[in-house]
């Protein structure tokens, strides 16, 4: 994303005299926020010099208003008695550090990935053979995974019938695709 695409982009300074360097550096910043973002509306920044201090110089302090459909984020980072802040770069890199990790948890509330898991494949039992400790899963798409009595978890190996619906995850083996752990759904016999 180029920060020119950014419809509106307002860079102001205030309590001190505006920077052709410090406004490049905040354009950059503004459109590296644009690889989490697509659609920024706008963003306005006020970089800003407080009073000095007796042992410090200036202390700098950045707030970022970025909007976004349906959300308004705002980072206002004061600056902290400490000499990072002394450094009008540093006070950005950490304002636009923190916009980027709100902006990537807004994205990934949005998109409803908040720790969502794959769901594992699924399959029927096809053929069961407890006394050769084996059986085979015949999967939605027709593949046969093989398995044994120790990749049953919470099921009695012994009591599986044909028809069994299963979910499983799989693995290469020697002899083929292999199931390392089984599970039966809507049974919870659980060996003792």
């Amino acid at each position: 994303m180029n920060a020119a695409r950014v419809p509106l982009v307002e860079i102001a300074f205030r309590n001190m005299d505006p920077s052709a360097a410090v406004e490049d550096k905040v354009r950059d910043q503004i459109e590296k926020l644009g690889q989490f973002h697509d659609h920024i509306m706008a963003c306005r920044v006020v970089v800003e010099t407080g009073h000095r201090h007796h042992h410090k110089g200036n202390l700098y302090h950045v707030r970022i208003d970025l909007t976004i459909p349906g959300h308004e984020l705002v980072v206002n980072r004061a600056p902290k008695e400490h000499q990072a802040h002394e450094d009008v770069y540093v006070a950005i890199r950490d304002a636009f550090d923190a916009m980027r990790r709100q902006l990537q948890d807004t994205v990934r509330k949005q998109r409803g990935k908040v720790k969502q898991h794959e769901t594992p494949p699924h399959g029927v039992v096809k053929e069961i053979a407890p006394m050769a400790d084996y059986g085979l899963i015949e999967t939605t798409d027709g593949r046969e995974i093989r398995f044994t009595s120790k990749s049953v978890v919470d099921y009695d190996f012994s009591k599986l019938e044909v028809g069994d619906r299963v979910w499983f995850t799989e693995v290469a083996s020697e002899d083929g695709p292999a199931a390392s752990t089984v599970h039966v759904e809507g049974k919870h016999h659980i060996v003792g």
